[in-house]
């Protein structure tokens, strides 16, 4: 499987950013796809698209769950 897709419109999937984003669009957004998940940017709908094993997406967000990533937002 790639793991970059230079045009994430092309996928043809249903994407979905989590019900916290703001109006402003300064969030990701998921979809599944093949095998995995493709993560893009809500703010470049035709930008790049990265390709995750379901594992992977699974370890993240456990990590997430954790607080592991926190430090990253500047608000922790």
């Amino acid at each position: 499987m790639e793991y970059i897709l230079s045009d994430a419109s092309t996928l043809g999937v249903e994407w979905q950013k989590a019900s916290a984003s703001g109006a402003n669009g300064d969030c990701v957004e998921f979809a599944p796809y093949a095998d995995g998940v493709a993560v893009r940017h809500s703010k470049a709908p035709t930008g790049p698209a990265l390709l995750f094993t379901r594992s992977e997406i699974a370890a993240m967000l456990d990590g997430a769950r954790g607080g592991e990533f926190d430090h990253l937002t500047g608000e922790a």
